[in-house]
């Protein structure tokens, strides 16, 4: 089985992303006691599934080590597996999988200056509390996207139940590492269902239009990453039922952007005013907190992320943090 190999820059655990996923209902994640992370998704380009396992290194010295992915390509056609063959694609492949896998795990950023941010005590209790861990993103902007549509006005338990009984009853089957995993629908297959239990005719005709848009590079992560922000966010807002927090969803979570502001995701304000010591947000005007945000540059979207995850760790009445806001 082929295998490649991710180096972090900066610090990272993969045990602590695995604790993640347990609780993040659009993982569908169950995992074993192993340390291996299992996976199974469609590539990124848009016809073939990858199935993946993924280890990390335990150093002597305690330090951050390497991530080691052993990975099987699925092609999606026969005439794609030949494809392959032809021109000798191993390698192209292995830098595919790799590149995709790097960007899942929040591994493509060098995060060597991410540290530099404790000197904000409120960072510096979120990196104690969650010690390496970096944002697990949706394996793409199109599962992203899929999932923001898919979730659109339902309780999240039954958008989660429904993603996984499509993967189950139209994605790859496959087994790795001892277990079997079923992958999304590829924008191929997705775009060719017309009834999904659970969905409206309207969120369908939407997958379908997600999917179009998966095939023609509108939801290319690395094109998405190399745009201004509000460019980005604009051309995902263009997209059939994607709204402003959908489309922050698709570029931060998705693409793995990681230096971005939600401006629309409430939780994340209250975390932060809650942090700060500051009143309760407007959802009208976000810019105080977007001022505090400035100061995670070039890490927004990181920092956000583990606020909202210390928001669902911490009991209500709501989240507390540590320390206080720096001076400005």
């Amino acid at each position: 089985m082929p295998a490649v190999t991710l180096t972090p820059a900066g610090p990272f655990s993969l045990a602590s992303g695995i604790r993640f996923l347990e609780g993040f209902g659009p993982s569908n994640h169950h995992p074993a006691a192993d340390g291996i992370l299992r996976l199974a998704f469609p590539a990124d380009d848009g016809t073939s599934v990858v199935s993946a396992a993924v280890r990390q290194e335990v150093r002597a010295d305690g330090g951050t080590g390497t991530v080691r992915a052993d990975f099987t390509v699925h092609p999606g056609t026969p005439d794609a597996a030949k494809s392959v063959k032809a021109v000798n694609a191993e390698a192209a492949a292995r830098q595919a999988v790799r590149a995709q896998l790097a960007r899942v795990l929040s591994l493509d950023v060098d995060a060597t200056g991410f540290t530099g941010l404790a000197t904000d005590p409120v960072v510096a209790g979120l990196m104690a509390d969650y010690p390496g861990l970096r944002p697990v993103c949706f394996h793409s902007p199109y599962e992203a996207a899929a999932w923001a549509i898919i979730g659109n006005r339902i309780r999240m338990t039954q958008a989660a139940a429904i993603k996984a009984r499509i993967a189950h009853q139209h994605g790859h089957r496959v087994h790795i590492a001892g277990r079997t995993l079923h992958a999304f629908p590829t924008p191929t297959v997705l775009r060719t269902l017309t009834h999904v239990p659970g969905l409206t005719d309207i969120k369908i005709q939407r997958l379908h239009a997600l999917a179009e848009a998966a095939l023609d590079g509108t939801l290319d992560a690395p094109h998405l990453r190399a745009l201004p922000a509000d460019y980005a966010l604009a051309e995902l807002r263009a997209l059939p039922g994607i709204g402003p927090f959908s489309a922050e969803l698709i570029l931060i979570r998705g693409a793995g952007h990681p230096d971005v502001f939600p401006r629309h995701e409430p939780r994340v304000h209250k975390s932060i005013a809650t942090a700060y010591g500051l009143r309760a947000p407007s959802t009208d005007d976000v810019t105080p907190l977007a001022r505090i945000a400035d100061r995670w540059k070039p890490y927004r979207s990181w920092v956000a992320f583990l606020l909202r995850v210390h928001a669902q760790d911490t009991p209500r009445p709501g989240p507390t943090c540590h320390g206080s806001p720096p001076p400005s």
